[in-house]
């Protein structure tokens, strides 16, 4: 069976200082590895995918990327160098890998620009934004501007943690619940929400959200939201689909990364349905061989799992099947 994975990390030399605020959150030894992975691209990285028999990854720039850049001007710069450098990378193994534009969400207009260059010219398929950028959110209105150019690309944007602007008062004296662990799930899951909420989705309904870690918890929580928004006072807020949960259905696609449990995947797969499905990996802070194997054995059927290794992919981000796969099993 054919892989792609959708969330799958790398960064450059020149933007290894962006991440410092991640590497606090993680044991020392484990960050010196993931980062150490993190800069290679063509080495380590092919010998782990062939091991595991993953066939392509979509690259993305790690957390917290271009978000963690104060100069706007400087963003826009960095933005520029580090897709072109990718591409780059693509060009040399087109059929290994693809990749997401780092975006300078700094300048909304420059951002939309970017990603339009990066779709158009370089063959990128989409964009990754980390969290938000300076406590701006991709509700703001600003922002219209990238979501616009998305919907006009047909390109999904993909919603990755990061550290939030700030930590809440019920996470305090507990910074082990900082992080990847609990609190940035519950973070991007609230964007999401923004989203929703704030009317990007009505105003562009055709838009494509993807979001890690088997949706962040969304998928789970569909129902209860749908019964609570009836109950809940709208504070001025409508809805022109009347429920949250049909924002999630059709907009919101969501990736197997960093989940490697069937519960989660059964009940996704229940939730939203096989065709908003797809797989990662996220390498490196992830095992490769731990993912693949993951989805492999899945109790699922044949067709699901072949949607969510590699056909759900090369239809959202228009990947042609190019070679035959890795690896030879269903």
């Amino acid at each position: 069976m054919k892989l792609i994975g959708l969330e799958e990390h790398f960064v450059t030399p020149d933007l290894v200082g962006h991440g410092a605020s991640t590497a606090s959150i993680a044991q020392p030894g484990a960050w010196a590895e993931a980062s150490r992975r993190l800069l290679d691209l063509t080495e380590e990285r092919l010998d782990d995918m062939d091991a595991a028999g993953l066939d392509m990854q979509v690259l993305s720039l790690n957390s917290p990327g271009l978000q963690a850049e104060k100069d706007p001007a400087a963003a826009v710069r960095q933005a520029t160098t580090v897709n072109d450098f990718l591409a780059g990378v693509i060009a040399e193994h087109p059929d290994r890998f693809s990749g997401f534009a780092a975006l300078p969400l700094q300048d909304p207009g420059a951002a939309a620009d970017e990603l339009e260059r990066a779709v158009t010219q370089l063959g990128l398929r989409g964009a990754l934004v980390n969290a938000h950028t300076h406590g701006r959110y991709l509700d703001d209105p600003a922002l219209r501007v990238v979501w616009e150019r998305a919907e006009h690309l047909d390109v999904p944007l993909y919603l990755h943690p990061a550290n939030g602007v700030d930590t809440a008062h019920v996470l305090s004296g507990h910074p082990e619940l900082v992080g990847p662990m609990w609190s940035w799930g519950v973070d991007t899951a609230t964007h999401v929400l923004r989203l929703i909420f704030g009317g990007v989705f009505d105003d562009f309904p055709n838009a494509k959200l993807l979001l890690g870690h088997m949706g962040e918890g969304l998928p789970y929580v569909m129902w209860r939201m749908d019964s609570r928004w009836e109950f809940h006072a709208h504070h001025g807020i409508e809805l022109k689909r009347g429920r949250p949960s049909e924002y999630i259905r059709n907009n919101l696609y969501i990736t197997t990364s960093g989940v490697c449990s069937p519960a989660p995947l059964l009940t996704a797969l229940l939730s939203m349905g096989a065709d908003h499905i797809l797989f990662g990996t996220d390498y490196p802070f992830e095992d490769i061989g731990t993912a693949t194997r993951f989805l492999r054995d899945a109790p699922i059927s044949d067709a699901d799992r072949l949607k969510i290794g590699h056909q759900n992919a090369e239809k959202l981000l228009g990947l042609a099947p190019t070679h035959a796969p890795a690896y030879a099993g269903v």
